[in-house]
């Protein structure tokens, strides 16, 4: 599979940040999979509750005709209302032909480092594996990757290809965690790992969100890509061979004891 790593920038503006999509989709025409940040619709820090949409609604139609227009997959992180007022931080997931593929709502909410995503944002509670190009994903959003229960339930699903979709909000040794933790997920997994982070805010901006850093990881844990701190679009590949020579000299899945863990 080829995948872009689109690390775009995201701003308060859904209109810009569509056309952000858009442009980034036309500098990747060779790739099969298009992947974004959590909260591609608007950035933390503006009025999320304003702008979510059900998935039915403008700005994932236009995703749809944008995907369907470059015959390219896509998974974007955007909002949609929930029933208590507060709004859900869904991935949602696109196939060429701009067909829904699936959607996951994040279940592990950013209640940390001082911050409460749960004031805004509903919980998710189900784990979501879709298939995209004949590639079967698990879909992980930014504070779930603390979380290797939920990689390993996506893995026990059939995932090929974990996707972690996440706007990580920078501080001390913020970045130093999700390099480690991306690694980890695809090292105990023995699976690839797709994860991209949007491009960092400015300083100044509220709740500065963005590392960076959008990484491709082997199963063996080895980074093939790292975007770096700045904005950018990079196709790479995966390749099942690589998962199936790692699984055969590192078979930790084969090597489970569920029995023994109570």
């Amino acid at each position: 599979m080829r995948i872009a790593l689109c690390q775009i920038p995201v701003g308060d503006d859904s209109k810009e940040n569509l056309e952000r999509v858009r442009e980034a989709l036309a500098a990747a025409p060779d790739a099969d999979l298009a992947i974004f940040p959590e909260a591609t619709q608007v950035r933390f820090g503006s009025a999320i509750t304003a702008a979510a949409e059900p998935l039915d609604g403008p700005w994932v139609t236009a995703l749809a005709e944008a995907a369907r227009e470059h015959r390219t997959a896509v998974i974007a992180g955007v909002f949609e209302p929930a029933p208590d007022g507060r709004v859900y931080n869904t991935a949602v997931a696109l196939d060429a032909e701009g067909a829904p593929a699936g959607a996951y709502r994040k279940i592990h909410l950013f209640d940390a480092f001082g911050y409460r995503e749960s004031d805004l944002i509903a919980p998710g509670d189900t784990p979501v594996v879709v298939e995209l190009c004949g590639v079967r994903i698990g879909l992980i959003t930014c504070y779930d990757l603390r979380f290797p229960e939920l990689a390993r339930a996506l893995v026990d699903r059939g995932a090929e290809l974990l996707v972690v979709i996440a706007s990580w909000a920078q501080g001390t040794f913020k970045e130093e965690h999700w390099v480690t933790l991306v690694r980890a997920r695809a090292i105990e997994n023995t699976v690839w790992t797709a994860a991209v982070d949007k491009s960092p805010d400015p300083p100044k901006a509220e709740g500065p969100t963005g590392v960076g850093r959008s990484l491709l990881v082997d199963p063996m844990g080895t980074i093939q890509a790292d975007l770096g701190p700045f904005p950018a679009v990079r196709v790479v590949e995966t390749d099942d061979a690589v998962t199936e020579r790692v699984r055969r000299i590192l078979p930790v899945l084969a090597h489970r004891r569920p029995e023994a863990m109570g």
